[in-house]
């Protein structure tokens, strides 16, 4: 996915703001559209040679953009073949215009138009289309089976702002947008109908961003990299933090997980808080690791000392009341703490005793069923919900997935999209709890932490691919650190 180096994504009314702001700023429309079809038709003619090519344009500007690219591949000695859903004389500013330039014929938009064609371009919608297909629409995308698609912006039926399918949306070989991405190109299940995503530049001023202000980001290194806590030279294992696993009496094998990826992480120090009788199995781990067996009062006790500075409870830790005591212990200690697994569902009868006890400092990171126990089944898109869910629990949520959000309580998101599916597995998200709770006791922000643990986590398990299980993922961290800091 062609997105760097900007890391901003923009929703559609953002970027219909954005295209405003630089219309005003003496950037004719007519030029954005010219730059967004010849883009296009760039990005084709760079993957495929001339063949017969079937535009299929929509009334509004998504299909202006269509005209200019059937315009380009025609000059270009294309055997093209445009269709126009509705009248040429409905359309309207800067699509008419780039219809009246196109000198070829306008044929009705009908899935007969494709047959012989085994290229598509895909402009019929864009990603402000709010209502589901129907009609010669949905019967378009569906005659889209099996060709190759080039979308316009996003696959007609792409929602922009949630990724939602609206009844139907063509699966592209490749989808070119312009200027920013929006959520709809990284949330699923948007993201698996895009294709190969290109970020085109059309000539809007980048100087717009100041006024838009977004407040969503495809996370990644440029997102936080210049706050990462390497080691300083002058450093040692006391001033890289001091993090603490609360490990569970049956389920060992979570706490491990998680308490090893924090050493693998940089973590100077880390204790596994366990129940004395399963002390042993902890015990006979990595010896890198501090274990300490406690009961529930001696567990309190533990925390009172300063340098233990970042807590994660709820792998492996059971749910009921002593894990949630776990949790206000931790709270009450003023600990900055990740939350995970058991932790939260041990909340889910009484969510507000959680929210009431948590602040910015805290990380919480559910998947799908945890998340709706403890939030219920609020509605919008993925990003929505997760932004709605720090703002009522104060807290930061990474709410995981294939598409994780990492969302703040002051409205900041982010979404990562690069892990692989090969991360579904047992114990994957114990492991990325202990990277979360080893940047933070580092001195990482929660929301640092959350982005920069997802991001590593999926490029750790992209870097092992098929076969990976859990325990490989902070031994395959090295190497990918070590590409991190060579940049």
């Amino acid at each position: 996915m062609s997105m760097e180096p900007h890391a901003e994504i923009l929703s559609v009314a953002e970027m219909y703001r954005a295209d405003s702001l630089a219309i005003a700023g003496g950037v004719p429309g007519s030029v954005l559209m010219d730059n967004a079809g010849r883009a296009v038709a760039d990005e084709i003619r760079r993957r495929w040679p001339p063949c017969p090519v079937a535009v299929l344009c929509g009334p509004g500007n998504n299909g202006g953009d269509g005209f200019v690219i059937a315009r380009i591949l025609a000059g270009d000695g294309w055997p093209v073949r445009l269709g126009l859903l509705g009248s040429r004389e409905a359309l309207r500013g800067d699509a008419l215009g780039a219809a009246a330039a196109w000198t070829g014929p306008v044929e009705p938009a009908t899935p007969a138009l494709l047959e012989g064609t085994p290229l598509v371009v895909d402009a019929l919608f864009g990603a402000g289309l709010t209502r589901p297909l129907d009609g010669v629409a949905l019967a378009l995308v569906r005659a889209m089976d099996g060709l190759t698609v080039v979308a316009v912006d996003v696959p007609s039926g792409v929602h922009g702002d949630s990724g939602g399918v609206l009844g139907a949306a063509p699966a592209a070989a490749l989808t070119v947008t312009f200027f920013r991405p929006k959520p709809g190109h990284l949330l699923l299940p948007g993201r698996g109908r895009c294709g190969e995503t290109v970020v085109a530049d059309i000539g809007i001023p980048p100087a717009v961003l100041d006024d838009i202000r977004p407040r969503t980001v495809r996370n990644g290194p440029a997102v936080w990299s210049d706050r990462y806590p390497w080691p300083r030279l002058d450093g040692h294992k006391y001033h890289r933090g001091h993090a603490v696993v609360r490990g569970g009496g049956v389920m060992t094998g979570a706490a491990r997980l998680a308490a090893r990826a924090a050493l693998r992480v940089g973590a100077g120090l880390v204790t596994v808080a366990c129940p004395p009788e399963a002390f042993a199995i902890y015990a006979a781990g990595s010896p890198s690791l501090i274990v300490q067996p406690v009961d529930d009062a001696g567990f309190a006790a533990l925390l009172a000392d300063a340098r233990r500075n970042a807590v994660l409870l709820g792998p492996g830790a059971g749910g009921g009341a002593a894990t949630r005591g776990h949790v206000l212990a931790a709270r009450e200690a003023g600990k900055p703490c990740v939350i995970d697994a058991d932790a939260l569902t041990a909340f889910a009868e009484q969510p507000d005793a959680l929210f009431e006890r948590l602040d910015s400092r805290c990380l919480l990171t559910p998947h799908e069923g945890e998340f709706s126990r403890l939030f219920g089944g609020s509605a919008g898109s993925k990003l929505d919900r997760a932004r709605a869910a720090a703002e009522r629990c104060g807290a930061v949520v990474l709410l995981k997935g294939p598409d994780t959000v990492i969302a703040a309580p002051d409205g900041r998101a982010a979404i990562n999209a690069n892990a692989p599916p090969e991360l579904a597995t047992a114990g994957a998200g114990d492991v990325l709890a202990g990277l979360a709770l080893g940047l933070m006791a580092q001195g990482m922000d929660a929301f640092d932490a959350g982005c920069a643990a997802a991001w590593l986590h999926g490029e750790a398990a992209s870097a092992l691919g098929p076969g990976l299980i859990a325990e490989d993922l902070p031994e395959t961290l090295p190497g990918v650190l070590a590409r991190l800091k060579a940049g």
